[in-house]
């Protein structure tokens, strides 16, 4: 990899006129943004659709994507809707906050409207085939979401047994009971699938690269978990053995019970991984980097017997290690992967990190907070990805904030800045970043914007205000991007063929 940049920013997190971030205008105008900022890589996070909690790291399917990111916009320039259908809706009164609660109750409102008026106009051919290609998770995923909305949003574990255990007429019996609800389903994904396409086009036309996000494991209530429980540890009755968790540590005596359901990695393995080789080519039609998240998953991870209250009563258990990614890269050629591998390591960890080839992270947060840290920049390495802060830190501006005196201290010190005003100081810990040797700098957009707490992505560990924060409309000013495209510049991580800026194309005149 040569020396390049990028900006960490979700895309419920972008400016729209419809209460989250979607594939709208404003998504190619941040495309354009990064341009301007000689910035070759736009990291999101996950965009499948989420459950309870909005978090996109439980999704409730590893294949689809979350239909709250359709544009109403793009529905209206097909003409499947009009300004009328959208104007009356409410999509929440706070242009910096997402309120999943109005979109809960009226994003479906207006898609139903849309594929009413595509039945009738639509290109149904090109449905059909969508159908067909994407049929060994799409359907599944209808019906599953089909029967939850019908038990008023029941766990499939608290379904009535023959619908539990795909009683497959029970199944057959559902399919004709809800085929309105599955064909409704299908095209939101079908409109998904066709709005990111023509993105991530224009994103690589204007030499900009996706990093998507991974989530290692899938939600407890999900349509993978129901509709394949042989990938997962169940017992004969379907219900789950062990769940996700993390061990007791000096933060947490009872450890942290995540409540995923845990893989059956020996059953996967006789089946050369299938489940996971058609949900890695399925992120690689939309991405073309994966950022894997908890890659310490799969060298070993910590599983808790179900039922348990706390995580206490569980085991380290031993991952799939190489096995996993020789089996992807035979079936799907060579992996272009970022390692999540924050947290602790052990030398399981780091040898399956060796073992990879994958670059791992080096977070600047991380380097200046604890003495002689492998995350600051004299213990960099040009395999890594060095980040400001994450999607789970809070914005670099609030951090500042926050640390002690003695690490404010020792991070001016370190980067060598004399700043006293915050803003300055965060500017000089980007700078930072872009002067390491790892080959790729991602720094999220709130850090440029020199943001506050309360623009933070996510809080581990707490379930309100997350997933929520938006940028303002016309936020991103060309001074903006100009002083970033300087950044990229000094310290050569320009992408291939930039684009020529006003004066240069002034002068050629």
């Amino acid at each position: 990899m040569s020396r390049e940049s990028g900006i960490l920013m979700p895309v419920f997190s972008l400016a729209s006129k419809f209460g989250i971030g979607c594939f709208s205008r404003e998504a190619y105008d941040f495309v354009d943004f990064l341009e301007k900022s000689y910035q070759g890589f736009w990291q999101i996070l996950p965009i499948g659709p989420t459950g309870f909690g909005n978090s996109p790291y439980q999704p409730i399917s590893a294949f689809a994507g979350n239909p709250y990111f359709i544009s109403p916009e793009k529905l209206i320039e097909e003409g499947l809707l009009t300004w009328d259908d959208i104007n009356g809706i409410d999509f929440g009164s706070d242009q910096e906050k997402v309120d999943y609660g109005k979109l809960y109750e009226n994003r479906p409102l207006i898609l139903k409207k849309a594929y009413e008026n595509f039945l009738k106009k639509g290109d149904m051919k090109a449905f059909k085939e969508y159908r067909k290609t994407h049929e060994y998770w799409l359907e599944d995923y209808a019906l599953y979401v089909s029967i939850k909305a019908a038990q008023d949003g029941k766990s499939w574990l608290d379904w009535p047994e023959n619908i539990r255990k795909r009683d497959p007429k029970a199944l057959d019996k559902a399919r004709g009971e809800f085929k309105d609800e599955i064909e409704f389903i299908c095209f939101e994904q079908f409109k998904f699938d066709e709005q990111w396409k023509k993105l991530h086009k224009y994103a690589l036309e204007h030499k900009v690269k996706i990093i998507g996000d991974l989530p290692f494991y899938v939600a407890m209530d999900s349509a993978d978990s129901w509709s394949h429980p042989e990938v997962f540890q169940m017992d004969k009755d379907l219900v789950p053995k062990a769940v996700a968790g993390c061990p007791p540590d000096a933060f947490s005596k009872d450890g942290q019970l995540w409540g995923n359901p845990v893989y059956d990695w020996d059953y996967l393995k006789k089946n050369d991984y299938s489940w996971w080789v058609k949900r890695i080519k399925r992120n690689y039609e939309w991405f073309d980097v994966i950022r894997i998240d908890h890659f310490h998953g799969f060298a070993e991870y910590y599983e808790v017997p179900y039922g348990d209250k706390d995580a206490r009563g569980g085991k380290q258990m031993k991952g799939p290690g190489m096995d996993l990614f020789k089996a992807l890269e035979k079936q799907l050629g060579k992996l272009n992967m970022i390692a999540e591998d924050l947290g602790t390591t052990t030398e399981e960890n780091i040898k399956l990190l060796e073992d990879s080839g994958f670059p791992g992270m080096k977070v600047l947060q991380y380097g200046f907070t604890s003495w002689d840290s492998i995350y600051v920049n004299h213990r960099h390495t040009r395999n890594s990805v060095v980040y400001t802060g994450t999607h789970d830190n809070t914005p670099t501006f609030a951090w500042v904030q926050e640390i002690s005196d003695g690490e404010r201290d020792f991070t001016r010190r370190y980067i060598n800045s004399l700043h006293t005003n915050y803003g300055a100081l965060v500017w000089d810990i980007i700078r930072e970043a872009y002067r390491s040797v790892a080959d790729l700098c991602i720094v999220p957009l709130v850090d440029y914007l020199c943001k506050g707490k309360e623009a933070r992505i996510n809080t581990p560990g707490t379930a309100d205000g997350n997933w929520m924060w938006r940028l303002l409309p016309n936020y991103l000013s060309e001074d903006l991007a100009r002083s970033i495209r300087l950044m990229a510049e000094t310290y050569s991580r320009i992408p291939a063929a930039p684009p020529k800026n006003e004066s240069e194309e002034e002068s050629e005149e």
